[in-house]
């Protein structure tokens, strides 16, 4: 196992790029502690491959370092790493048997027999495969051929580092939650550092102690999954986590006051006049209807997902989303809101920004 630093790291696809937007990945300092369990969260195309190609050595980065425990890795080869990788579709050996796929990283690394053998049949037994050891890969399906990949990355006791790269597309769904409650397990046991690469929050925030979120090649916010949630640190992460995510409304910030559409919505502390592009952000959980006074919105519809309903309105022509408990009384068209104020996260050009003195927001 290792600490693996990632200092000043910037990499481009381009033989000779000349500003920010030709990187894939911008300037990234980034630590991964020592037996942490780690997801790498955010919408296709926003770098996660290609940071976890870089921390493996499939790629060297354009600027910076990557460091291992304090040594400059970053052109070691993937072999001098120590890194077992599951990469999101399948790569398993077709002539061989399952137990032969699983016992191959231990066989090259000269292990003794009984060892391999304990080995392969409790991992085998974590992904459901142990009634087909015997079996040939080439006649099994894709999800099979996965759970085959994500054991031999699991095999290993000795690994600095196991990297998942969209492991679980190719699984059927019910699976999906089996395995990842398995890979958890598997890092509680074993105190592997892992970095798992999804686009999926549900699989993000369950697998993970911490989350790196990543956006337009860059890295806005880590944290666990509860400071995620609570306190995002960038437009995108409110948006993205959450489901709905966060509402975003375009506001003028005075003071201690939001102004959207000209109504006046109290905030938690003082931020006298900040620069650049405002909006503030609440949580749909925490909007809440009112008979008096309030803000108003037209309700567009209503979706009952089963414990609550969504609530889908309009608040000057921005569209504004709240979640209600199944029991809660049915709504007019138009309607009123407040926001509680320590619930309100202000945000200047996309960040999250503090208030001056007094409350939290």
């Amino acid at each position: 196992m290792a600490r693996i630093e990632l200092s000043d790291l910037a990499h481009s696809y381009l033989s000779r790029p000349r500003d920010e937007e030709d990187y894939a990945l911008k300037t990234i300092d980034l630590a991964w502690d020592d037996g942490g369990a780690y997801a790498l969260l955010g919408a296709s195309g926003c770098g996660k491959s290609t940071l976890l190609n870089i921390i493996s050595g499939l790629l060297v980065p354009t600027r910076g370092k990557v460091l291992f425990d304090g040594t400059d890795m970053t052109e070691a080869p993937t072999s001098a790493r120590n890194i077992a990788q599951v990469f999101q579709f399948p790569v398993v050996y077709d002539t061989m048997s399952v137990r032969d796929n699983l016992a191959f990283p231990l066989r090259n690394r000269r292990m003794e027999a009984d060892y391999i053998r304990e080995r392969v049949a409790k991992v085998s037994r974590m992904i459901g495969m142990e009634d087909q050891l015997a079996r040939k890969a080439r006649g099994l399906t894709a999800d099979e051929k996965q759970k085959i990949s994500l054991g031999r990355g699991m095999v290993r006791e000795d690994v600095n580092a196991i990297l998942f790269d969209e492991p679980l597309t190719v699984i059927d769904p019910h699976m999906k939650w089996e395995l990842r409650t398995q890979l958890r397990q598997l890092h509680d046991e074993f105190g592997h550092t892992m970095i798992y690469v999804t686009h999926d929050q549900t699989e993000a925030m369950t697998f993970a102690d911490k989350v790196v979120v990543m956006h337009d090649g860059r890295v806005v916010q880590l944290g666990t999954p509860d400071e995620l949630f609570e306190r995002p640190g960038h437009t995108f992460v409110g948006y993205f986590i959450g489901s709905p995510g966060m509402n975003l409304l375009d506001a003028e910030i005075d003071g201690s006051n939001a102004i959207v559409a000209g109504h006046v919505i109290p905030l938690a502390g003082h931020y006298a006049k900040p620069d650049g592009r405002t909006k503030i952000g609440i949580r749909p959980e925490f909007v809440s209807f009112t008979d008096k006074g309030g803000i108003p919105v037209n309700v567009t519809r209503v979706e009952d997902v089963g414990r609550h309903r969504i609530v889908r309105a309009e608040l000057a022509g921005t569209p504004l989303n709240a979640v209600l408990l199944e029991q809660a009384p049915m709504l007019a068209d138009t309607s009123h809101v407040i926001f509680p104020p320590e619930q309100i996260g202000v945000f200047v050009d996309d960040w999250r920004v503090e208030p001056q003195s007094g409350g939290a927001a």
